[in-house]
């Protein structure tokens, strides 16, 4: 509760609830909809799942009271365009990573993370920017991937992308969030943004 209400205070746009059980972020459902229910408007309020079945989406963003879909696994360009809205998050190491969006074309948005063996993303490291730039050509695109308040800058100089995404680069430990880190991330953020559009 504590990191949520400081992040909207501190100006982010969406917040993020985990709900893969594999995540040391994972948070239950009804744990997220105790933070949901006190958020104040134009706050969007996402969904992170992993290989998860659909019904339990459903029932589980239905609980915690969640706006927008982000799936981090398997799921098929099927199972991506049954959704409203949905972000679909890639782990890429290479350009190569970049032909499936063209199957994902009813998305919302791409979170591209960086590619690790055996994780779906939190992993707090950077992947080569030149290929989210060419993403952009794709779609809406979400900068993930070892961001910090060290670095945001010049990621969005560099790819200027929909939205960024953070995570392990404002925590002091998993799961729970630095919050001088948080608000310099956010404020170096939204700086940033202003001077790339």
């Amino acid at each position: 509760m504590e990191d949520a209400l400081a992040a909207v205070d501190y100006g982010a746009d969406a917040l993020g609830f985990v709900f893969y059980p594999g995540s040391p972020r994972y948070i239950l459902p009804e744990k997220a909809r105790e933070i949901t229910c006190c958020l104040p408007p134009f706050i969007t309020t996402i969904g992170v799942f992993a290989n998860e079945a659909q019904q339990k989406i459903i029932d589980v963003m239905k609980v915690a009271g969640i706006d927008v879909l982000q799936l981090h696994g398997d799921e098929s360009p099927e199972m991506c365009a049954a959704w409203h809205r949905v972000i679909r998050a890639l782990r890429v190491k290479d350009f190569t990573d970049l032909r499936p969006l063209e199957e994902w074309s009813k998305v919302s948005a791409f979170l591209l993370d960086t590619f690790s063996p055996g994780h779906f993303g939190g992993t707090g490291q950077i992947f080569n920017w030149d290929i989210a730039v060419e993403a952009k050509r794709f779609g809406k695109i979400i900068l993930s991937g070892g961001l910090n308040p060290d670095n945001i800058e010049r990621a969005i100089a560099r790819v200027a992308p929909y939205a960024v995404d953070v995570s392990s680069g404002i925590e002091e430990k998993k799961g729970k969030k630095d919050l001088k880190k948080m608000r310099l991330f956010i404020e170096r953020a939204k700086a940033a943004a202003g001077k790339s559009s």
